[in-house]
């Protein structure tokens, strides 16, 4: 693996042990795979690391569809997508002009803003555990739409720049009352969408190529035993616990945006 990047064979083993974890974020605590993104980021080179990325979490996003794909609930996807493609666009142009350093700092301290954001919304509330109802199954009031436009936006964003949509989304479907299930299947199923929208994207700006490709190989099949621990351990966490994993994990996501 020496001439990919190259990379050590203890670097390997990081990688390795990133794209286990990817795996499990998908079927078990979404957010938790910024651990991976940052881990990529400090094996490969910066601009590489997304691209190499990419495939394992489109491999990981395969895997969550097939095991919650009958939780999802589409009026919320079809309400982000458009958005989401503005995001991704936008995220494109920074790629190609703006300074990855940068990038990264701002992404980091909004991740972390939402997450402070959410805390004192569920706080202020006084509901120590999310609704039964979501309230994207509630009427599409317009303050509902341009909360949905907001996410979208910068998910799309984040997931271009720095494939770190997951704390984004994350966000948006625990303060709209999701249960593990259906927040599992609807964010499955977004970002198996959004992820495999980005694949052209991507190889244009020469982020995906043969080497990324030959690494993601080698890499791909770490993912599956992660997904599988995730799934086994999915029903072992109760909702409030989800909850403050997911949390959590963006808070440390953020972090490791912001301080890289």
């Amino acid at each position: 693996m020496h001439d990919i990047f190259g990379i050590t064979a203890w670097g390997f083993a990081a990688l390795a042990a990133a794209a286990l974890l990817v795996g499990f974020s998908k079927t078990a605590v979404s957010g938790a795979n910024t651990v991976s993104l940052a881990v990529f980021a400090a094996i490969l080179p910066a601009r590489a690391s997304t691209g190499v990325l990419l495939p394992i979490l489109i491999f990981g996003d395969v895997l969550a569809v097939l095991t919650y794909r009958r939780h999802a609930h589409w009026p919320t996807l079809w309400r982000l997508f458009p958005a989401v493609a503005g995001g991704v666009v936008l995220g494109t142009a920074f790629l190609a002009f703006a300074d990855d350093g940068a990038v990264r700092t701002s992404i980091g301290a909004i991740l972390l803003l939402m997450a402070g954001v959410t805390l004192w919304r569920r706080r202020k509330a006084n509901a120590p555990t999310a609704p039964q109802v979501p309230e994207a199954e509630q009427a599409a009031t317009r303050a509902a739409r341009v909360k949905a436009g907001s996410y979208g936006v910068l998910g799309g964003l984040t997931t271009m720049v720095a494939n770190a949509g997951g704390p984004v989304m994350s966000m948006y479907l625990l303060s709209a009352g999701f249960r593990k299930l259906g927040f599992l299947a609807t964010s499955a199923w977004f970002f198996l969408i959004v992820n495999s929208a980005k694949v052209p994207f991507s190889v244009g700006l020469g982020l995906i190529d043969g080497r990324s490709l030959l690494l993601d190989a080698a890499l791909v099949a770490f993912v599956v035993p992660g997904a599988l621990l995730g799934k086994w351990a999915v029903n072992r966490i109760d909702q409030i616990l989800f909850e403050r994993l997911v949390i959590a994990a963006t808070v440390v996501g953020g972090l490791q945006l912001l301080l890289r």
